[in-house]
């Protein structure tokens, strides 16, 4: 007779209060164990998991393990990358929301990526040299072209990420080029499991053919995550890396590198060092966070 079994898994998605875990030899439905609600905690895609196996074939979700990082919106945990995703033309990249989701991918200890497409259409030059000299591994796609995004699709494999962005940039057709195996309907969310365009259902991991997740989040746009991942004023600093050289070397050492005299992060904007726009960002995502009320940084 079979008995009970302990396995170690992950959360692929949730619905209707069942847990898809996978395991090293299947995918089993899962009901979590009260303790949870009791907690108030809820498990989330992207969760690493202990389980127990039944006799019948279906879990019991026992434990949560720790968690490297958590979003809200979209709610999925462990991240390894945000991939976000602004077209060089059609529409013209937000700089100022691209420096925003950057610096809150960040903040929660993902790594962002930044994807420009359309670059068939228009020059990309002046935007992979503004991200490229800030630190961060930056991939241009034609959106149209399956070998465009070829090195963007080895760079995702055995990690589990999201791709954010404006409407409009090209996300689902540039799912379709790294992995077509993944079916997205361009300009539609999936219809899989009957779900519409409106309603909102949990996110759900996507394996990808090269190994590692697509964190599928319908109904999801950039604006959420600025919106529920709000940053403190202090610790905006360390949301821009290209700042980092420049730790300690202003006169003031509680300088907020915005008006104070003898800001090295101001004298290496002039100098050319830093990036105007991202300097420019990180002083609105500053004056922002300054006025912002305490309870709404929780």
């Amino acid at each position: 007779m079979m008995t009970d079994m302990k396995k170690s898994g992950l959360i692929l998605q949730s619905i209707g209060g069942f847990y898809y875990v996978e395991t090293a030899d299947a995918v089993y439905e899962c009901k979590a164990r009260g303790a949870f609600r009791n907690e108030g905690v809820t498990p989330l895609s992207g969760d690493r998991v202990t389980i127990t196996v039944q006799a019948n074939g279906t879990g019991v979700l026992e434990e949560i393990l720790p968690r490297r990082n958590v979003l809200v919106r979209p709610p999925v945990a462990n991240l390894d990358c945000l991939a976000i995703v602004a077209s060089v033309t059609e529409p013209k990249p937000n700089l100022q929301l691209l420096d925003k989701l950057i610096a809150i991918a960040e903040d929660v200890a993902v790594e962002p990526i930044v994807v420009i497409t359309k670059s068939d259409l228009e020059k990309t030059e002046a935007l992979e040299t503004i991200y490229r000299n800030a630190g961060f591994p930056v991939f241009v796609v034609t959106n149209t072209d399956a070998a465009s995004a070829a090195a963007l699709a080895t760079f995702l494999q055995g990690k589990i990420t999201a791709f954010t962005g404006n409407s409009g940039v090209g996300k689902s057709s540039l799912l379709n080029l790294i992995d077509p195996a993944l079916c997205r309907e361009t300009g539609e969310i999936s219809k899989k499991l009957g779900r519409g365009r409106h309603t909102t259902r949990s996110v759900e991991l996507l394996p990808l053919s090269g190994g590692g997740y697509l964190a599928d989040t319908p109904g999801f746009s950039a604006l959420d995550i600025e919106r529920t991942q709000p940053i403190d004023k202090d610790d905006l600093f360390d949301c821009f890396r290209e700042f980092e050289p420049y730790f300690g070397k202003c006169r003031f050492s509680g300088c907020s590198h915005v008006h104070e005299p003898d800001c090295a992060i101001r004298e290496a904007v002039e100098a050319g060092k830093i990036a105007s726009s991202r300097y420019e960002s990180y002083v609105a995502m500053y004056n922002e966070a300054k006025v912002r009320k305490p309870w709404e940084n929780t």
